[in-house]
């Protein structure tokens, strides 16, 4: 089961990157979307909603911004954030959504 994604192209994003703003998935070049792409983006779509949307992204800047003051380095600060290691733990399995737990983001099992 495939879901639909809405893909935008927009200037917003930077190059050779994608954002997910409230599940549309924002981006400069359509052709890097893949379907693990698309997963790891309907993982994040999943945690906004628990979260109420506005919530998940200040959580998400406020995470990277401490990762970025204790790391030191851009990379590293993004990559470790929670909901990105969920996202990257999951992102190549299309069926985890179907089992995904709440809030596993916080689940130390769901990064394993």
């Amino acid at each position: 089961m495939t879901k639909k994604v809405r893909v935008l192209r927009s200037r917003l994003a930077p190059r050779g990157y994608v954002m997910n703003m409230f599940g549309v998935l924002l981006t400069r070049n359509k052709e890097m979307i893949t379907p693990a792409l698309i997963n790891h983006e309907l993982i994040h779509t999943a945690q906004m909603r628990e979260l109420a949307y506005i919530p998940f992204y200040l959580i998400y800047i406020f995470e990277w911004l401490w990762r970025l003051i204790t790391t030191r380095n851009f990379y590293r600060a993004y990559r470790t954030i929670s909901f990105e290691r969920e996202a990257y733990a999951h992102g190549h399995d299309r069926r985890y959504l179907r089992r995904r737990k709440r809030w596993a983001q916080w689940r130390r099992e769901s990064t394993d």
